[in-house]
Order: C-alpha cells, then sequence, then structure tokens
C-alpha cells in the first residue's frame, strides 16, 4: 500500500499533475506513511522534502476557527453575540440583492462568521456585493508594497462598507468571514493576531516554521507556486489576496482566511491535539468542548445545499467553524467517515482528520487554484482509508 502511494505521487508529478507533493498519515498519533515526489522549485531542480514550507491560503481558516473558539471558552467572545460588540464597524450593515440595496433587518452575529454565514463575499463579478469585494482587495494589493500596507484591523473596517450578498444567518456562501475574525481576536485580545497565534498555538504545539511570513533563512524551502501552460508548468508569482507571493517580511494584513504558511509536519500538530480532544503531548491547549464544537457543523438543512453548489465533491457535508464536516458517507466521493472533518487551500494543499479511525491525512501542493491535485488527494486518501481506515 505505501508503495502505492508513492507510485501515484510520482505519475502526478510525472504526468504534469503538479511540480511537487509530500504526503503525511499519522495513525492515532503516530506516523503510518510519509512520502514525497518532485519538486519545490522547478527552476533550480530543488526537491520536494519534509521540510518544504507550503503557503496554507484557506486552510488557515481552521487555526483561526480554534482561536475564536479559544476565546469563546476563557468567556471572552459571545457566539451568539453581535460582530459590532466587538467590531463597531459592523453595526450599521446593507445588503445589496440585484441591485437593490437595502437596511440589513438582523445583526451579523460571531457564529455567522464561523459558519459562512455572514454575506460577506470574496471578489466575485456576479454580485454587487463581490465586486465591491473586489475593488477592496485591489486597493489592499495596492498598497501592499509601500510605506503603509493595509493591516488587519482596518481590513475588517473597509470589508463593513460591503454590501452583503444576504441577511445575516440566511444563507451559505464562502467569503470574507475568517479575516473579519481575524480582527476581532486582535480587539479581544489586544494582541497581533500573529502573537495571539503564536502564544497559545504555535509554541505550545512546537509549530516552528508556522506563521504568516517566511523569513530570509526559511525562504529557501518555501515551495514556488505553479500553473498549467501549453509548455508544462510554471511559476505563477501571485500576491493573491492581498499576500505577498514570497511572504518575506511579516504582513501588516495577517489574514484568518489566507495568511499562514506551514509544514506538514507542524500542522499535523495541531490536527493531532484537535483529534486528542485539545490535548497535544499531555499538556491541554483547548478544552474538550471547545474541540467538540468547532468539529460539529453548523449550517441549517437548508444551507447546506448551498455548500454543495459551488463544490459537488462537497456532497455529503456540512459547514462549520470554518470546516467542512462529514455527515452523510452515502454521499461522499471520496472515503470518508461520519464525522471527519477539515479544510484545503487554493494551492491544493489539504488536511483531514477521521475521529472515528484516528487518522490524520495532510498533502502539501502548490498549484494555482488547485489544478488537478484534488483528483490527487482523494487517490490518495480513498487508498489509506481502505488500508487502514477500519
Amino acid at each position: 500500500m505505501k508503495e502505492q502511494l508513492d507510485e501515484i505521487m510520482q505519475n502526478a508529478v510525472k504526468n504534469g499533475d503538479t511540480a511537487g507533493v509530500n504526503l503525511l498519515v499519522l495513525k492515532d498519533g503516530r506516523e503510518w506513511f510519509y512520502g514525497e515526489a518532485g519538486y519545490r522549485n522547478l527552476e533550480y531542480k530543488k526537491p520536494m522534502t519534509r521540510d518544504t514550507i507550503f503557503r496554507l491560503y484557506s486552510q488557515t481558516k481552521p487555526v483561526t476557527a480554534a482561536a475564536v473558539m479559544l476565546l469563546v471558552s476563557q468567556g471572552k467572545v459571545d457566539l451568539a453575540g453581535e460582530v459590532s460588540d466587538y467590531l463597531p464597524e459592523y453595526k450599521d450593515l446593507y445588503v445589496n440583492r440585484k441591485g437593490v440595496r437595502t437596511r440589513a433587518e438582523r445583526p451579523m452575529l460571531v457564529r455567522d462568521l464561523m459558519n459562512m454565514t455572514s454575506g460577506l463575499p470574496y471578489p466575485d463579478a456576479s454580485t454587487e456585493g463581490g465586486r465591491q469585494s473586489e475593488k477592496l482587495f485591489e486597493q489592499v494589493e495596492q498598497k501592499l508594497y509601500t510605506e503603509q500596507p493595509v493591516t488587519t484591523a482596518e481590513f475588517s473596517k473597509l470589508m463593513s462598507q460591503v454590501d452583503l450578498c444576504f441577511e445575516p444567518g440566511e444563507s451559505f456562501m464562502y467569503g470574507t468571514s475568517a479575516d473579519i475574525l481575524g480582527a476581532l481576536v486582535e480587539k479581544v485580545s489586544g494582541l497581533s493576531f500573529g502573537e495571539f497565534l503564536y502564544q497559545h498555538f504555535f509554541a505550545p504545539l512546537q509549530m516552528k516554521d508556522t506563521a504568516f511570513y517566511v523569513p530570509e533563512e526559511k525562504q529557501d524551502r518555501l515551495a514556488r507556486v505553479y500553473d498549467y501552460s501549453e509548455n508544462g508548468l510554471v511559476e505563477v508569482r501571485t500576491d493573491h489576496l492581498g499576500l505577498r507571493y514570497l511572504r518575506e517580511i511579516p504582513p501588516a494584513f495577517e489574514s484568518g482566511g489566507a495568511g499562514l504558511c506551514s509544514t506538514l509536519d507542524d500542522y499535523s500538530h495541531f490536527g493531532t491535539m484537535l483529534l486528542n480532544g485539545g490535548i497535544y503531548e499531555g499538556k491541554r491547549i483547548m478544552p474538550e468542548c471547545a474541540v467538540r464544537y468547532m468539529t460539529a457543523g453548523g449550517l441549517t438543512k437548508e444551507q447546506i445545499p448551498q455548500l454543495q453548489e459551488g463544490w459537488a465533491w462537497m456532497r455529503g457535508y456540512t459547514y462549520g467553524s470554518l470546516m467542512r464536516v462529514c455527515r452523510d458517507e452515502s454521499q461522499v466521493t471520496l472515503f470518508s467517515s461520519r464525522g471527519e472533518y477539515g479544510w484545503d487551500g487554493w494551492l491544493g494543499t489539504f488536511f483531514s482528520n477521521e475521529p472515528e479511525h484516528g487518522i490524520t491525512l495532510l498533502m502539501g501542493v502548490q498549484q494555482v487554484e488547485i489544478g488537478r491535485t484534488g483528483t490527487l488527494v482523494r487517490k490518495l486518501k480513498n487508498l489509506v482509508m481502505s488500508e487502514i481506515g477500519d
């Protein structure tokens, strides 16, 4: 089986599906498999290695959710509280439906941010709010290399001026909610978002290569980003979602939805902690009840189909606390058991915890918009579950 996993990864590189890939699987907290194939840097033929650093993009979101749940467990954040209780700029909100703009009838709750039911959009040309969001991110990117880049708190204030796509709590829509949660953590804790994560998660979890930037001495380990072309894979130096491509300096905007960089080993410490009910190497990081809530899902039965409209492979899942959660094994398109949870990233990084089987699975790639690596991770996970998912 382990030889088959290696073969699948090698074939993915050979076929040009990805420049490089690595995979880490833990069973009951112990390493069951690690493998790698291809390159993290094609130009200089630098191989994919275990300590390769990846831009997590949306795989940042579960970490952000954990930060919020920690504050909830400390009595400092109320999930049913209004976002404006913490960030006053969210007091007066407007909904824009097909060009008709009206004042929001219902306040936005913290829980709406955690479940992506806030109405806050990512850039999207199909809605007025999405078009406004696109202009906002353009503004962030225009200031990215200046002496006054947009900060986490400033991003939150700018986003509060964007029209919502629906009443808060009404529907599910993937958007910028996690970035606002980062600003909320800053406001409540009095720390920068990055410092809060370092003190409460990265340091105690021994996540030494996880941060919102990659310092000079680690830049050689940062994987390059690739996309497909007529001439094969080409590097794409993108500042997507207002994040510097090389992540070479501490950013002003510490994006709770997309900003972290990490390694498979580092993230496995976070995944293991969740799988152990909040404990890592004998030390409690989060209360068990907070982990249980975080991994239970949160959409209504009416909202679940909205989750699946954009992602066909999400059939059988619900969503909550910024993660997918498996609810119906008969509907999923990969081998998962009820209660499996995790998330992936825009460049194809993938995280899965299987509580029923004690499995943590992580894949690392850097392909624009995941590319063909969605198929790759399903092949790999299906093999793993076939071997140790019983």
